[in-house]
């Protein structure tokens, strides 16, 4: 499990270094570490640029896959099931990442979301 908090876009990419690290030394497949990566880029800049926040991170294996927690973030009135914005929209195409990559398996927390990335491990592909 790797845990920390980040209120800075820059910093979040090293603090996701780490995280994927983790998920590599567990042989996660790199396709499910890049995907768990976008997510957890989506959700962390969502608190960071949207609510002004310092974003708090939980990565973990669990159940056959990754889970991903971002808490400290408002997401009230986030759609769980967003459909495909417009090109030109302003906001909702992170939300809709998020849920192409985890299927639909989000959670709303009372201060952030919880979402589940199905995964394979490297031996299990082959």
């Amino acid at each position: 499990m790797v845990n920390f908090k980040v209120n800075d876009l820059k910093k979040m990419n090293e603090s996701l270094r780490e995280f994927a690290e983790y998920l590599r030394s567990q042989s996660v497949a790199e396709e499910d570490i890049f995907a768990s990566r976008l997510v957890s880029c989506e959700l962390i800049s969502n608190v960071i640029i949207h609510s002004g926040k310092t974003a708090e991170f939980c990565g973990e294996l669990s159940g056959g896959g990754i889970t991903v927690t971002v808490t400290a973030g408002d997401f009230k009135d986030v759609e769980l099931n967003p459909s495909l914005p417009s090109v030109f929209a302003e906001s909702g195409r992170g939300m809709y990442i998020v849920n192409c990559i985890c299927g639909g398996d989000m959670v709303r927390l009372s201060n952030g979301l919880k979402v589940f990335i199905k995964s394979c491990k490297k031996e299990e592909r082959n």
